[in-house]
């Protein structure tokens, strides 16, 4: 085993938009930073749709909203739409609330070309002298629950004052080496999606479904990424994926049926086919005590939110934002203070767990949604969601008090949501099963 002789102050696994994040917030501090990452850099990322908050933590990382647009690396999300089958639409739009008092936000976000987000990002992250190696964490070492070193899969023995994980959902490094609490959020789901040449830009990103009915809602993506080229995706259940298959439909095929059975999508299937789409799994979950005395958790390996809450490229940058600060305010320490870690951890959870949770219960599960109709659910998930964004920049919540105000809040609108949640399934008969496509 050989032993890293570099001496670095901070060890970031994973060069995701956390690990990244973290990076360049450190090196911004004067810290010594090493990055491990294990898979290649020019992979597909997901995440195309930004919610109202991630525009000032780009800007903080040296991507101001203006670069993005004028080098074509995003265009304006003003707006959602959510389409149903039968025809109906509803159009969600945060300036009737947001942009009025007490909020007064300027109400500008973006969608985004990931690939080239990330590799802007990943400009000023080489830029910053950030050591970068590839190569993967087999070995955690520790003494009780602090971290002493981690070991690569090429033998390499690397040492440093602190760590953060940001090796993403499917790595999930220190929860595994800690057996971290976890809290799991529906069913394992499945994503797949691909890039289609329009003749003309459309606003805003568009979700189609089919609504009231379905024991458990699936869905399909439409998000612009460049002027002429959109994003179409597919989420359902893993188990949903795994039943067609067995049917002997390919991947291709089950993506082609779903754009089929909606009419605005019709006319994409002359481009499907050329290639299977892409593909990702995922379980919806977050895990508690995501700090250590010396280490932290970020990204999607400490909380993984459903897509669909568009909040995944937020919380990876703002997850990076608030590990890198707190080991920077405590530079000088051996080890973090248990009250800011403590802090830390129940920010992650309290908000990975009122989004989740909220998905699952108003829109993916049938009783709100059956009780009130999808677009009121719309209403009822959307509302409180992109407010409590917008509360946690205007809060900045670090310290014990602001910590414990957004804990209530958030537990507050979640109970209500599971107790109304309980209502509706108690008061209706749940509705058939529906017949695959």
């Amino acid at each position: 085993m050989q032993d890293k002789k570099d001496n670095f102050d901070v060890t970031v696994i994973g060069g995701g938009l956390a690990g990244m994040s973290a990076s360049i917030h450190l090196a911004n501090a004067g810290l010594r930073v090493l990055c491990i990452e294990a898979d290649p850099l020019d992979k597909d990322p997901v995440g195309e749709s930004l919610d109202w908050s991630a525009p000032d933590l780009l800007k903080a990382l040296g991507l101001p909203t203006e670069y993005l647009l004028d080098q074509g690396i995003a265009t304006y999300k003003r707006h959602v739409i959510l389409k149903l089958r039968n025809g109906l639409e509803r159009h969600y739009v945060p300036g009737e609330w947001l942009g009025k008092p007490p909020y007064n936000v300027n109400l500008r976000t973006l969608h985004v070309d990931r690939s080239e987000l990330n590799q802007a990002l990943r400009e000023i992250f080489i830029g910053k002298g950030i050591t970068l190696i590839n190569d993967r964490v087999a070995h955690v070492e520790t003494t009780g629950r602090v971290i002493k070193a981690v070991v690569t899969a090429q033998g390499e023995r690397i040492t440093s004052k602190w760590f953060i994980d940001a090796s993403g959902s499917s790595a999930g490094l220190f929860p595994r080496t800690f057996n971290l609490p976890v809290y799991e959020y529906g069913p394992h789901k499945v994503a797949m999606w691909d890039y289609f040449t329009v003749p003309e830009s459309i606003e805003g990103t568009t979700l189609h479904a089919d609504g009231a009915g379905p024991p458990y809602m699936e869905w399909v993506w439409q998000i612009p990424i460049h002027p002429t080229i959109i994003s179409v995706g597919y989420v359902t259940t893993g188990e949903a994926v795994k039943e067609k298959r067995q049917q002997g439909l390919s991947v291709g095929e089950i993506f082609a049926a779903q754009l089929q059975r909606f009419p605005d999508l019709q006319g994409f299937l002359h481009e499907t086919g050329k290639d299977q789409p892409r593909t990702t799994s995922f379980r919806c979950r977050v895990f508690a005590k995501v700090a250590g005395p010396n280490w932290l958790v970020a990204g999607e390996a400490a909380a993984m939110v459903d897509p669909m809450t568009s909040n995944g490229v937020t919380a990876a940058l703002r997850h990076g934002a608030e590990a890198s600060s707190l080991i920077i305010q405590n530079r000088n320490r051996e080890r973090l203070p248990r009250l800011a870690a403590a802090m830390y951890s129940q920010r992650v959870l309290s908000l990975a767990r009122f989004f989740n949770s909220g998905i699952e219960n108003v829109l993916y599960d049938w009783p709100i949604r059956n009780r009130i109709g999808a677009f009121n659910a719309g209403d009822l998930y959307t509302i409180p969601a992109w407010s409590m964004n917008v509360v946690y920049s205007r809060l900045r919540p670090q310290g014990l008090i602001k910590t414990t105000l957004l804990r209530l809040l958030l537990a507050t609108l979640r109970y209500s949501l599971d107790a109304f949640h309980w209502f509706c399934k108690r008061t209706q008969s749940p509705p058939a099963a529906a017949t695959a496509p």
